[in-house]
């Protein structure tokens, strides 16, 4: 691993596969973890939320407790991963090494990077929802705007978010934001269709301290009016989790230079493999 390039794989499993990477690794949730992960249940932790924010309680003691260590390193990148899913070392060359996969994961920096201080995966489009699907979960907003049914553009980030982590929450959620983002973020997710998923990043670390501050400050705020004793399905529970992916493609949109950047998707445990470019 280069010694500029820092990434942490965050994974709520503990699987012999990621013990063979390059990468720190990073365990979150109940499982039981070997000497190898870095735990983020001590110091300054919202460890106790992991079923509502995911990999976001390892960023927060990452920011909390060990960001400051790298201040004024304006040449490190630091970044996260994800137990199936993995940064790719090649932008265009996306041939896939099947018998030995962690070949082709991320370890140098790429000359690609060098006009730019933020790397997020590539995005995927929430317009191409089967109409069948778009009745069943998203009657609430063809009442609204029949219009929807038959025009892409009206097919955005707020509509996806509507359909399958609850209706109106996203618009809840804006409604807590600073000042700064409120307007703008609300016209980014009823105009876009594609975003940057998994809150998979790689940056610096003056940019990283800045994106945590806002995205905290404003998921704290959201927790006054979103109980966790309320997130009781699959679709609802992470939600603060659903609410910062959304956040993210906006935001390095709005603050940095950013990169969008290849990934993949390997499960070590079913040798399932699917290349996001």
């Amino acid at each position: 691993m280069n010694k500029d390039l820092l990434i942490y794989c965050v994974t709520n499993k503990d699987l012999n596969f990621l013990k063979n990477l390059e990468y720190k690794l990073a365990g979150v949730g109940k499982d039981k973890f070997s000497e190898e992960y870095v735990s983020s249940n001590n110091l300054d932790n919202i460890f106790y939320k992991e079923e509502f924010y995911s990999e976001l309680t390892f960023h927060y003691w990452f920011w909390k407790n060990k960001l400051k260590n790298f201040e004024n390193k304006d040449n490190m990148w630091i970044g996260f991963c994800q137990k199936r899913r993995f940064w790719l070392q090649n932008e265009k060359n996306l041939e896939i090494n099947h018998s030995n996969i962690s070949d082709d994961f991320l370890t140098e920096i790429p000359m690609e990077w060098k006009n730019f201080d933020t790397i997020v995966c590539k995005p995927i489009n929430v317009d191409v929802t089967k109409l069948s699907k778009m009745i069943k979960r998203g009657w609430r907003n063809l009442i609204n705007d029949p219009g929807i049914f038959f025009n892409k553009k009206k097919q955005t980030i707020k509509l996806h978010f509507d359909m399958y982590h609850g209706y109106g929450l996203l618009e809840k959620a804006i409604e807590k934001m600073n000042e700064k983002d409120r307007s703008k973020f609300k016209n980014f997710v009823n105009s876009s269709n594609t975003f940057n998923p998994h809150i998979m990043l790689i940056s610096k670390p003056r940019i990283l301290n800045l994106w945590f501050r806002d995205l905290f400050e404003w998921l704290f705020e959201c927790e006054k009016i979103f109980k966790f004793e309320d997130l009781k399905n699959y679709e609802t529970k992470r939600l603060f989790a659903y609410l910062a992916e959304r956040y993210l493609s906006y935001w390095v949109k709005e603050y940095t230079r950013y990169k969008e950047w290849p990934y993949v998707f390997y499960d070590s445990e079913k040798n399932f493999i699917e290349i996001n470019n």
